[in-house]
């Protein structure tokens, strides 16, 4: 009898080990800033998430997304401030967050942020349709970019073509974006970019371009290359340790710079397999 005990209970520990291992679904959500306040490298032209199309596309995406039914929703914003999002979003659980927002910021260019952002237009409503009572914030902004000593180290070290290179491909970039956000619905537009590689030239900016910067002695662009995989490898983490055994599906969304990241990221992590975009929303 006590070998059998033992034998049944090997069994269920061995059954509980491979139901943790099973991998669950990761939706990696790129997305552009709804709210755009012009702080990015690139200046992209702003989108009116709050026209009736937008709102209409966003009705039809975010139902889809909440009967895919997420386990946990995460979202770009500061890991240290999660009280501050669980605050925001039970008002938008309760129907008070337009009418409290307002209230708080009378000022247009802070209410904008808190009406149109993505979070709350994509995020919270995915989040209160599939049913949950949180919304994980897991961006991690203790990092600095500073373009203008990368910028700097290139004159220094007269790389003229480098510093060509830099120009062009970030207005390349800037243009293309700009043509989409122009010509593109909102469902185009999350679509596009949340194809696999449909950002690689943005990513090539650090690696093919920015990491070169300086003279031998100097190490400002992989510096600044450093900072960038960094800051997506600690939001990765705080998702993984986020994230629980019986977890089987879970939302990321972050702009799509940082989702690309973290593609790579999930591609070498057993604990996730990665969902896709249009398998869930068309």
């Amino acid at each position: 009898m006590k070998n059998l005990l033992l034998l049944l209970g090997g069994l269920l520990l061995s059954l509980g080990a491979a139901a943790q291992a099973k991998p669950a679904e990761l939706l990696l959500l790129g997305t552009f800033h709804f709210h755009n306040p012009g702080a990015d490298i690139v200046k992209t032209k702003s989108f009116d998430v709050l026209a009736p199309k937008a709102q209409a596309e966003l009705e039809t995406m975010t139902g889809r997304l909440g009967k895919w039914r997420p386990d946990k929703v995460f979202v770009e914003w500061d890991w240290n401030n999660q009280a501050e999002l669980d605050a925001l979003y039970q008002l938008y659980l309760g129907g008070q967050y337009e009418q409290a927002i307002g209230a708080k910021y009378p000022k247009p260019g802070q209410r904008d942020f808190y009406l149109k952002n993505e979070i709350i237009q994509l995020a919270f409503r995915t989040a209160k349709k599939a049913g949950l009572k949180r919304v994980y914030a897991f961006d991690y902004t203790r990092t600095t970019f500073p373009f203008d000593s990368v910028q700097k180290a290139m004159q220094q070290a007269r790389q003229d073509a480098l510093m060509q290179r830099v120009g062009e491909t970030l207005k390349k970039v800037e243009a293309e974006q700009n043509r989409k956000l122009s010509t593109l619905t909102l469902t185009q537009l999350l679509l596009d970019f949340n194809a696999p590689g449909s950002i690689r030239e943005d990513k090539a900016v650090y690696l093919d371009l920015l990491n070169k910067a300086g003279s031998i002695g100097s190490f400002a662009g992989p510096w600044l290359v450093s900072e960038w995989y960094r800051r997506n490898l600690y939001m990765y983490s705080v998702v993984q340790k986020t994230v629980e055994p019986a977890d089987q599906r879970v939302l990321v969304l972050a702009g799509a710079a940082h989702t690309a990241m973290l593609r790579e990221f999930a591609q070498f992590d057993s604990r996730f397999r990665l969902k896709e975009l249009k398998d869930v929303i068309q």
